[in-house]
């Protein structure tokens, strides 16, 4: 078998993973999964902090989009019109005859689903330095006040709490704060 190429299918945006778990049965019940490998819903991983904690979804990279993989000798007409005409199914990128991705493209796509999986989460709203926040956790919890530093790879802020009148810096983990 000769290597497998990745083709982009467009969807109705919001309903990727439904067609996804639709169209991997039809493929199962007609005996074509060694044709049509897989097919992959492109997410990350991102967290947002609210009440003080760490939320973690996914986030769509390609929204109406999926991923399919499969054998270009065998993916013909009959499995192509079957896929296509799956309700909520646009079309493949190239009509009835669906052109494969460039396989650095396909890498680029899949390595940022495969990164999200293993290494940390992507941050939907970051901390920026000058906006102010609110202590949620530990000793200064309700006090308010400004980032002077972000360190993204800790995943702390220094931040400028005012006691007593007095500017004080203290040093915090994201899942302590919350936007203000």
């Amino acid at each position: 078998m000769e290597e497998t190429k990745w083709y982009s299918l467009r969807v109705i945006s919001g309903k990727e993973k439904k067609l996804k778990e639709r169209i991997e049965l039809d493929l199962q019940r007609s005996g074509w999964t060694d044709i049509v490998t897989q097919i992959v819903v492109p997410t990350e991983k991102v967290y947002k902090i609210r009440g003080g904690k760490k939320v973690i979804t996914e986030r769509n990279i390609l929204p109406g989009y999926l991923l399919v993989e499969a054998d270009p000798e065998r993916f013909s007409g009959e499995i192509i019109q079957s896929i296509a005409s799956v309700n909520n199914v646009i079309n493949f990128l190239g009509g009835t005859n669906p052109i494969p991705m460039r396989q650095a493209e396909a890498n680029r796509m899949l390595g940022k689903v495969d990164e999200s999986n293993i290494s940390e989460e992507v941050m939907i709203e970051p901390f920026l330095e000058g906006e102010t926040v609110r202590i949620v956790d530990g000793p200064f919890n309700d006090f308010v006040g400004d980032v002077i530093e972000v360190n993204e790879e800790k995943r702390k802020l220094k931040v400028i709490v005012k006691i007593f009148g007095r500017g004080t810096e203290v040093e915090l983990n994201f899942v302590q704060v919350e936007k203000q």
